[in-house]
């Protein structure tokens, strides 16, 4: 059967040897010349580790070559190793601790694309022992039951929740995405599950739910409908156990008084977050007995708007998470911030990221580290003796020291605005006259990166080329006026500030103007071409991969394949940010790169995901049998089982070994000397 786990006896050496594998900036073996490509696009074999409640038990997603990823639970006291979830067919996928003896899981097929996946992630629970195994939710294809004794399983759309319920019982909350035609979702249902025997109380709550949010003792306290464009926010009264409305607002234009709840603390308070009458989103409290924002923010973020969490024990708050140029946790505990100092001189040269139990019995306090040069791994602090254990390493097969070093740059665009940018500058080069990849972030309405390493940015830079990542208007992150002149702005002036961006970097002598070449997927995708064609002199390529070619088909879909994308974000979304169909059409057909594909004269690399819902693949297919009338340098690639983006670890290695000999070739070692 699909859901059939399988016992194995690698779990405790494949740990030890993720384990011995991970390692830090400073402790890396001399750099190879050319780091192989499959070190930077493989699955890592260590992916995740979360302490249990009392600090005690570690849960960890391991994998290994030819080996599905398995969830296992380290006792902290024992060192001793305990595999307790495994499948014949599928990976561990998230995971989370019910209580400090169980926890509850779902499930992915990492070795599929999505295109070629017949099943849901369904759910299951195990001890951490591996006893009282039960799947709770099905995968879809299988049967909702198993034998006239077992009850019936909950639906395939059932799903975690992505926040720690109370921990200290059986139960938890799940949500129940209730589909509606083409998979649409009409609304979000609240479940309380027991995890031993499956049984669910739906929680009652207002109509059009569409998003739901615990309170710190772990009980629904807030939730979000959605009626056309209005988005209301709802609170569970402790005091009546009764929903009231808190506010409404437009969802997409927003206005002064909208804000997006955060969290709640261990005393009942409730954080939001709000432009308010500032330009940068910060933290604020609210007010219920006034039923408004207050108006003096509690955490500010200078330079970016605030994107966060906060940081707590079940019973107090230590800090909050706040993410700058990159991740870091400002400390309002005394003892934290003394242990977050111990951990940094233990680790320098990388960010440390403290987690800590909700309810610790021992001195364990689990860190994640990272660095530009350096990929995630993960260590365990012991307070008492002041010690690091290693528990393990993503990407383990990068040298360090053979990355190139990552820095957020700021631009003038040519009307005058600020452009953040990050710069990847290739390992041991002089910084200058270099040739450069414009990789161009997706979306667009979200922040493109932050300060860390990422495979494609490094793998370029091993290559020997800088990349310039923009976060041009309409990328979120960097105040409302930034995110709000991206509107309607696709091919216009979001377009110049990518090719400021390169022309800055000319200036500044960083690239060989000759050897410039535009890349990226989604909106990227649609952003290379457009480069290609309004800036013909600057890109001497492009590279295009799930990238829209026709505006108007995103609002209008095609007969032979549905995009995901919602109802309502077509009504009311696309017509505030991107365009109106009617009222703008003119704009949307000049700048929809398939109506102006014969302007392309470039060499042009296109891949697509035959299976995309995003970006179907007649965005593809179109677009190439147009260019192709008028450009013969023109490679063409479709990924059956893919959809938006590479999910398989050989689609992805294949795609970028096109990349890499289309750069040598056109702007690399390999091109024609003009």
């Amino acid at each position: 059967m699909p859901s059939r786990r399988r016992r194995v006896s690698w779990a405790m050496a494949l740990l030890l040897a993720v384990i011995g594998a991970a390692h830090g900036a400073h402790a890396a073996e001399p750099a190879a010349p050319l780091p192989a490509i499959e070190s930077f696009f493989e699955n890592p074999a260590f992916t995740a580790a979360l302490l249990a409640p009392d600090a005690r038990h570690l849960a960890v997603r391991i994998g290994g070559a030819g080996k599905r990823d398995l969830l296992a639970v380290v006792d902290l006291e024992t060192r001793a190793v305990k595999a307790v979830a495994s499948f014949d067919d599928v990976d561990v996928g998230d995971f989370e601790w019910v209580n400090n003896d169980r926890l509850i899981l779902n499930t992915i097929d990492k070795r599929l694309g999505v295109g070629e996946r017949q099943f849901a992630p369904g759910l299951y629970a195990v001890n951490r022992d591996g006893a009282q195994f039960r799947q709770l939710a099905s995968r879809s294809g299988e049967p909702s039951a198993r034998g006239s004794l077992v009850r019936a399983l909950l639906p395939w759309h059932t799903y975690l929740v992505r926040q720690k319920g109370a921990q200290d019982s059986e139960f938890v909350y799940v949500t129940s995405q209730l589909p509606q035609e083409r998979g649409q979702v009409a609304r979000v249902d609240l479940l309380r599950l027991n995890t031993l025997n499956g049984r669910t109380t739906a929680v009652q709550g207002p109509a059009n739910t569409r998003r739901w949010m615990l309170d710190h003792t772990g009980e629904p306290r807030l939730a979000a409908t959605l009626d056309a464009r209005t988005e209301s926010i709802w609170y569970r009264d402790p005091a009546t156990d009764q929903w009231r409305k808190l506010a409404q607002f437009d969802l997409y234009q927003r206005g002064p008084d909208a804000f997006a709840p955060l969290a709640f603390g261990p005393d009942g308070s409730l954080y939001v977050t709000t432009e308010g009458a500032t330009d940068k989103r910060a933290v604020h409290r609210f007010d219920f007995a006034a039923n408004r924002v207050a108006p003096q923010p509690l955490v500010t973020v200078r330079d970016f708007d605030f994107s966060g969490s906060l940081v707590t024990t079940r019973d107090k708050l230590l800090g909050v998470r706040v993410l700058t140029d990159a991740d870091g946790v400002e400390w309002f505990d005394a003892e934290m911030k003394a242990v977050q100092q111990r951990v940094d001189a233990l680790l320098p040269g990388t960010v440390n990221l403290l987690s800590v139990a909700a309810r610790a019995a021992t001195p364990w306090v689990l860190v994640q580290s990272y660095a530009d040069i350096q990929p995630r791994f993960s260590t365990l602090f012991n307070t008492a003796t002041g010690k690091l254990v290693q528990v393990g390493g993503t990407y383990t097969k990068i040298d360090p020291a053979a990355m190139g070093r990552q820095e957020l740059v700021r631009y003038k665009a040519r009307d005058g605005l600020e452009i953040p940018a990050w710069l990847t500058l290739p390992n041991g080069s002089s910084g200058k006259n270099l040739p450069l990849v414009v990789l161009v972030h997706g979306g667009p309405y979200v922040r493109g990166g932050q300060w860390g390493w990422h495979p494609q940015a490094q793998f370029l830079a091993s290559r020997g080329y800088a990349v310039l990542e923009p976060e041009y208007r309409g990328s979120t992150g960097y105040g409302f006026r930034h995110y709000r002149a991206g509107w309607k702005q696709w091919g216009r002036a979001m377009q110049d500030d990518i090719a400021d961006g390169a022309t800055w970097a000319i200036a500044e002598g960083i690239v060989d103007p000759r050897r410039i070449c535009i890349a990226g997927a989604s909106y990227g995708g649609y952003a290379a071409l457009m480069g290609l064609i309004n800036d013909p002199a600057l890109y001497k390529c492009g590279i295009n991969w799930v990238g829209v070619t026709d505006i108007k088909l995103l609002a209008t879909g095609h007969w032979s394949f549905t995009s995901d994308m919602s109802d309502t974000y077509k009504q009311y979304g696309m017509p505030e940010l991107v365009g109106d169909l009617v009222a703008d059409a003119a704009q949307l057909t000049a700048t929809s790169p398939l109506a102006q594909a014969a302007r392309i004269k470039q060499p042009l690399l296109l891949a697509y995901g035959a299976a995309d819902r995003r970006v179907p693949l007649y965005h593809g297919t179109q677009f190439y049998e147009a260019v192709k009338r008028t450009n013969a340098d023109v490679e063409w690639v479709v990924y059956a089982d893919e959809g938006h983006g590479w999910t398989v670890p050989k689609n992805r290695i294949d795609f970028w070994s096109r990349v890499e000999k289309f750069l040598d070739k056109n702007i690399g070692s390999g091109r024609q000397v003009e």
